[in-house]
């Protein structure tokens, strides 16, 4: 994969520092009754901890500390073993960024717990309370902790692949405390752990124009409930279409549209002839056979064309512009597209042989991100028409427009799977408004039997992540695109 090419450059700059202590400074963090220990073994680079502490949790914290003052960007990462059973299923070792050395001071960290649990735990103010991003891959894995600005990912690497955590933003100063911790959850108890492998490289300080858009193509499974990286790059690129004979993953970049095999390697370019300057909104015919892509044309409004799935001519179907495509009926006959028609956007079908375009929406506000039920019976959509963006359905004429998700967030763009048990959609914070790119953003979906939401993944992304169909055809795995803003080399 391309992205691990820049990988391997840093871990052999990493590897000049393998035999060094790369974190000398310990501190025991809260009150602690029994003082932190450590050793480490030059030799087989192995810090060996042993700490005390009531816990890492809460709004203030207790645990054994090691550190190193650090400016900007960086990177750790360690194999973490325990030693023997543990006193508490949650005591917890693991890679912490911190802003200061009291207790109750924000922080970032990627723990392994005593009972197998991995996670991503993180207190955003001082005094705040502290969350977590539960990982449901289990050890044996390798933690790495990343931060770039004010964005924290957590990524586990096992069996050779990269399955991502999550990404949260926090605003921390350039300045921060990184280390090793070690907590035993019980104030009366000490616990010790192995951490090997370890790995500390800090990148410095990169201003605002000094960054650039990181994008990496991953995979959701629906049975492990994990995410994979299946490709990375330092281009920019948005919205995954899965194709329907489960053998490539379509998207857009630079106006174009490439494919990548959903087994990886690199993408190639599908040949969309005079239709080169395509956006997000694109996807499959129900056979596989044809591809739609929304492309602006001459006068920079964006029409909807369609052309066979390997590539070849477009054929226009929208006459009117902006028209953005979104969804295609289960027969085949007919598309979903959102549309700017007299300064209102509203949901319209159209079909492929007459052209005739039909307008579904009418509700005063922005309707968006139309998309067909798998039996063809209903459209899902999204509409600010009650102050919030939220998920609604209507029946595919038009008719019976009903509300389906009611909390604070902002959703956008659902996407029934193909089994029709679920509706994959985008949420937004409460505050952002319209659908933007880099933002903290979380993909949630909607069961259909009991009507109960779930998010699925916590992620720094938003415009380009999920816009369009992308579920696998056995509605198993969906694809999706998360971002960065890494320092430029």
């Amino acid at each position: 994969m391309k992205f691990l090419s820049s990988l391997i450059i840093v871990f052999i700059f990493q590897s000049v520092l393998i035999s060094q202590q790369l974190f000398k400074n310990f501190t025991d963090i809260g009150k602690i009754k029994h003082k932190g220990i450590l050793n480490f073994d030059s030799t087989e680079n192995i810090y060996r901890i042993t700490g005390s502490g009531e816990n890492i949790w809460g709004s203030e914290d207790a645990f054994f500390y090691i550190w190193e003052k650090a400016l900007g960007d960086l990177k750790m990462q360690a194999d973490i073993d325990w030693i023997g059973e543990g006193h508490h299923p949650h005591r917890k070792a693991g890679l912490m960024i911190r802003t200061g050395l009291n207790n109750d001071d924000p922080y970032v960290d990627a723990v392994i717990h005593g009972d197998g649990l991995i996670s991503l735990q993180f207190r955003k103010v001082k005094g705040g309370e502290t969350s977590e991003i539960k990982s449901l891959l289990k050890p044996p894995a390798t933690l790495l902790l990343e931060r770039t600005g004010n964005e924290f990912t957590l990524t586990l690497i096992k069996w050779k692949e990269y399955f991502p955590v999550g990404t949260i933003t926090i605003n921390f100063d350039d300045s921060v405390y990184a280390g090793l911790v070690v907590c035993s959850h019980n104030s009366n108890t000490t616990e010790t752990a192995l951490f090997k492998n370890v790995q500390f490289v800090q990148l410095g300080i990169a201003k605002e124009d000094e960054r650039i858009v990181e994008s990496t193509l991953e995979i959701f499974d629906m049975e492990t409930m994990s995410r994979k990286i299946l490709y990375r790059s330092n281009e920019h690129f948005e919205a995954p279409n899965w194709s329907p004979d489960n053998k490539f993953i379509y998207f857009n970049q630079n106006g174009k549209i490439y494919r990548i095999s959903i087994n990886g390697g690199e993408p190639e370019l599908v040949n969309t002839d005079f239709a080169d300057r395509c956006n997000n909104d694109h996807g499959f015919s129900p056979d596989g056979k044809n591809f739609a892509v929304s492309s602006h044309s001459q006068d920079g409004k964006s029409r909807i064309f369609i052309l066979p799935s390997e590539g070849g001519k477009p054929k226009l179907i929208t006459e009117n512009g902006p028209s953005y495509w979104h969804g295609w009926s289960p027969d085949g006959k007919n598309l979903c597209y959102c549309a700017e028609r007299n300064g209102e956007f509203d949901v319209y079908t159209i079909s492929i042989d007459s052209k005739n375009e039909k307008r579904l929406t009418d509700a005063a506000g922005l309707d968006d991100g139309p998309e067909y039920s798998p039996d063809g019976n209903f459209i899902y959509f999204n509409s600010v028409r009650t102050g919030k963006s939220k998920i609604w359905r209507m029946n595919s004429d038009g008719s019976n427009q009903i509300q389906i998700t009611y909390d604070e967030f902002n959703d956008w763009f659902p996407h029934p799977s193909p089994n029709s048990k679920w509706i994959l959609f985008l949420s937004y914070n409460p505050d952002v408004e319209g659908h933007p790119a880099n933002k903290n953003v979380y993909i949630r979906i909607l069961s259909l039997a009991d009507n109960k939401i779930e998010t699925l993944a916590t992620l720094f992304g938003g415009q380009g992540t999920i816009n369009v169909p992308s579920w696998s055809p056995n509605s198993k795995k969906f694809a999706f695109v998360s971002y960065r803003l890494i320092k430029s080399r």
